[in-house]
Parts: C-alpha cells; structure tokens; sequence
C-alpha cells in the first residue's frame, strides 16, 4: 500500500464543509483507483481534524500525485469501459427513486424541425433535467422540466475558472422502433472521472443513466424517424458557488439538454480538409486532454477559423518534435495502411501520455477490428503514435490507404486532403489522402457496422440500452 495522509489543523471553523469534500474525495479516489486495472495497490488516506489556508495547495499536490501514477493505458477497450462501482451506502449521489417530473404544457412545447434540415447543436427539445449539489447539505432531488434558462450569480466558479465539464451521446429510434441509448455506461464513467479532476462531486452511474433514459422516453417524440439523426444528449456539469477565488466549488449544478441532430458536419460525408501546424497544440502530458472539460475546446476555436482560411474544415493536432498525430478536431484519429513491413495495419495513438480523449467511439471501432481479426479480417489492429514523416513517406510510397476521424457526433469522417506547415522551410505542403478510393473501404464498414448496432439492425452484447 502506498498511503497518502493529509492531516490538517487550523481554524475549527472551516472542519465542517471542506473536510467533509475531502474525505469524500478521498473516497472517490480510492475506489476508482482499485478498480481500474492498474492502480489497485494506491490507496489515499485523509485524517482531518482542522484545517489550514494551505488546503488547496495541499488537495492539489496530492492530486497531481495520484493522477500521475494514474495512467488509463494503451488497451482502452478495458480501461474505459470499467464503470466505478460503489458499495451501498458508500457514495452521496441523487437517486431515480427522488426523481420529479413536470411536464412542459401545450404553450410551452416547441415545433419540431424538418428532420431533412437539422443542424447540430440549434434545437433543444421540450424538458431537462438538473440537480443541484451543495458540500453542507449534498446532492438534492433530481428534477426533469420543461426547458428553461437558468440563474447563476455572475460570481459562480464556471463563469471565471472554468469549473465546468459535459459529455457528449446519442439515442437512436431503431428499425423496429425502438429508442436506444449507445454505450451511455462509458460515457458516464468519463464523466465521473472528469469530475473527479475537476473537484466536483461524484454520482452513481446507473442511477444518472436511468434519470436521462426518463428524459428521452418523455422526449420521444424528439428522436427523429431516421436513419441518420438522433436525439443528442448533454449532460453538463458546473460549479455555481457565488464566491471569487481559485478554489474547490462548494455548489454545483448538474443538468442534461437533449436536441434532434442530423450530420454534424455541413459538407456531409465528404472527405475533409486538415490544417496540420505544430506550432499549437491540443494537450500536453500532466494536463487535462484526456478528460471532456469545457477548457479543452475554447482554445481550439481559434486554429478553427484559421484552417476555415485555408480551405480546411478541422485541425489536425500535432504533439512533439516528431509531429506525432493526436487528434483531428474533435475526434479520434485512425490511420489505415501497409506499414513498411508490408503488413496491412490499424493504427490510432494510445492514451498512455493522458493527451488524447478516451473516446466512446475510438474504443467501439478498436473492439470491432479486434473481433474481426479473430474471424477472417487479416490487417493488424495498433495502438501506437504515428509522425507526419510517416504520414509523408506512406503517401509517397503508395501505402497509405485511409485516414479518418472518429466520434459521437458523426461515427467516422474521412480524412482527402491534409494541409501541412513544414517546420523547416514554414511553407505549406498539401498531402492526398486516398481515403475514399480505398476498396473494400474499412471506413465505410466501420461506419456501417456502427449505424446497424445503433438502429437495431444488428446486436452487440452491452452496447445498446433500450428506453422506449
């Protein structure tokens, strides 16, 4: 065991709330540590008695401790897919069993969009759900309305530090007209982690999973009658305590919108256009890429208009002085080739270094290859960083043969056209990608493979929840 003991004495005032967030944190640390499959021996200890000025500083460096000798690991299918578990009585979270429903009138409902026209992200069905959390009192009851605005104090935490995390799914109205949640246990076992490394409260999966599956089935009739839309989800989760200062929320509000979305990219699925400069990046190690916070994306905004400039519609992450590949805008990043051996090889970056988001989707595409593999596909399945000399050297010799991106929102998007800022000479060199050429197109039955799953055209053992 390796025992990390904070001790704290100072100001009997302050035990009450702040000890009990540690101790709590403590506790949620500790358990997800033993169930991942690599930190079982790490155990983390609080002893509270008073508490100091310098409780921050310490949580912090405690934290850094931890989430250093955390590492989610190259096999992700295992990694992400364990959902913390809790035993009873262990964990405050808000319950179903507490959940109150009321329902948006006739006046309050909104027409629904032309399912041929949707956009994402523009229309937001008739309910959501929230919750709020407090370190006095802890979770309150959970309550799904009609939707609404809310109400924060321009002082709250998320306004100025950015306390502030989401998550991003799906539910599909199947063949057989069924509505089906895809792998929501990932998505909420990502979340808590994040709100773990943002210092926000914990909560139980299963019991969050059936609350947003109520506000589908209330919302059904928002699930579009398609093959190619879904009703999206977002849970989002913010500190909202009305004091300025760098510290540990002592409010926060947990609450989900749901919308009808049709593609998520304008040219549909077209091959897309890569800015690729190393001059800026995503993420770097010790920092906060592998976890879904709001903090990860405003930065990216920028590099996003300026790839609009160069006839790009997404950036192609770069880390190192090797121009390794991480991500390609919001997505996972595949690359599928004959590698210099003369092996036909799958290749995504692995998530050892915590700069790359642990994807629900990356994970579902590494599984499929892997299963097929054991049938009668034949092509390596490789989690591993790949440069841009490669890149550049694959294309030249004639062995690339796919690129493509890789998420929620889209499934797969393919890769055509890369535009590269060579580091030494600061020109631009524009790199084909043959993705859509490629036959048989592995893209294409990832994607295919994908959609069936979803709509109820084919089954794959605990992928699919169904909730309506």
């Amino acid at each position: 065991m390796v025992p990390y003991d904070l001790n704290y004495q100072g100001r009997a005032d302050r035990v009450g709330s702040c000890s009990r967030f540690l101790v709590d944190q403590s506790v949620r640390v500790n358990r997800l540590l033993k169930e991942s499959c690599c930190c079982s021996r790490i155990s983390v200890t609080v002893t509270t008695c008073n508490l100091t000025t310098n409780i921050m500083k310490n949580l912090l460096s405690t934290s850094r401790q931890i989430f250093s000798s955390v590492r989610l690991g190259s096999s992700s299918s295992r990694t992400q897919s364990a959902v913390p578990s809790t035993a009873p009585g262990e964990l405050d979270t808000f319950h179903h069993k507490d959940l109150k429903i009321i329902e948006a009138t006739a006046e309050q409902r909104r027409p629904k969009p032309d399912v041929n026209s949707l956009r994402f992200g523009h229309n937001f069905a008739d309910h959501m759900m929230e919750v709020n959390w407090t370190a006095e009192s802890g979770w309150g009851r959970p309550e799904i309305s009609p939707l609404h605005n809310l109400s924060l104090h321009p002082g709250a935490k998320v306004l100025h530090y950015a306390v502030e995390l989401f998550e991003g799914m799906k539910a599909y109205r199947g063949v057989d007209n069924k509505i089906r949640l895809f792998r929501p246990d990932m998505n909420m076992a990502r979340m808590r982690r994040t709100a773990i490394r943002s210092a926000l409260p914990d909560f139980d999966s299963e019991e969050c999973i059936k609350i947003i599956s109520d506000l589908v089935r209330l919302d059904r009739d928002w699930v579009p009658q398609s093959n190619t839309s879904s009703l999206y989800i977002r849970p989002t989760f913010i500190g909202t305590d009305p004091a300025l200062g760098v510290g540990h929320p002592n409010e926060a509000k947990f609450f989900v919108l749901t919308g009808p979305a049709g593609a998520y990219y304008p040219t549909g699925f077209q091959p897309v256009s890569l800015l690729a400069d190393s001059e800026y990046v995503r993420a770097f190690p010790g920092g906060v890429g592998q976890f879904k916070m709001g903090c990860n994306y405003s930065p990216t905004i920028m590099l996003g208009r300026l790839a609009a400039e160069k006839g790009c519609q997404q950036v192609l992450w770069l880390f190192g002085e090797d121009e390794q590949l991480t991500e390609v805008g919001t997505m996972n990043v595949f690359v599928y080739w004959t590698n210099e051996h003369g092996e036909e090889e799958l290749v995504t970056p692995p998530l050892d270094k915590g700069i790359i988001l642990p994807g629900v989707t990356r994970d579902s595409l590494l599984e499929l290859a892997r299963s097929w593999n054991l049938e009668k596909e034949r092509f390596q399945v490789v989690e591993r960083y790949v440069t841009m000399e490669e890149i550049r050297k694959a294309i030249k010799q004639k062995r690339m043969k796919e690129m493509f991106g890789a998420g929620t929102a889209c499934v797969v998007s393919p890769i055509g056209r890369i535009l590269h800022k060579n580091r030494v000479t600061g020109q631009y060199d524009e790199l084909i990608i043959p993705t859509m050429d490629n036959k048989p197109n592995l893209m294409q039955k990832f994607y295919e493979s994908i959609m069936d799953i979803q709509y109820g055209r084919m089954e794959m053992p605990g992928w699919t929840r169904v909730v309506s």
